[in-house]
């Protein structure tokens, strides 16, 4: 009877052992989303704010441009005209380095959420 108390007690402790790194485990995985899922929405939120403000600031400038150069060619439609087509030029050349951009957030990212 000694040999199987023995080991009914070595499973015992194993069981416990089994439960205690599941508990364990299942706190650290919770504990890792939830790090990651803060840091993407205060990512998001990040980005919305600087984006949004940059975007209006943007948006005033090329309008103050448009204003500037209309007033010195002396045609409005003219100083819109030039301020649009140096928007199309910035965004050909986006398009064009879109595969650098996307490299370039992919790694930003993957520094974030794998570490």
């Amino acid at each position: 009877m000694g040999l199987l108390d023995a080991v009914n007690k070595t499973n015992t402790k194993a069981v416990k052992v089994s439960e205690r790194y599941l508990d364990s485990s299942y706190k650290f995985y919770r504990l890792k989303f939830f790090k990651h899922f803060s840091i993407s929405v205060s990512l998001l939120f990040k980005t919305i704010i600087v984006g949004g403000l940059g975007f209006m600031c943007a948006m005033l400038s090329a309008v103050a441009l448009a204003f500037y150069i209309g007033e010195s060619t002396g045609n409005y439609p003219l100083g819109f005209l030039l301020v649009g087509v140096g928007f199309m030029v910035l965004s050909i050349i986006a398009y064009l380095f879109r595969g650098v951009i996307n490299n370039m957030v992919i790694k930003k990212l993957s520094k974030l959420f794998f570490n």
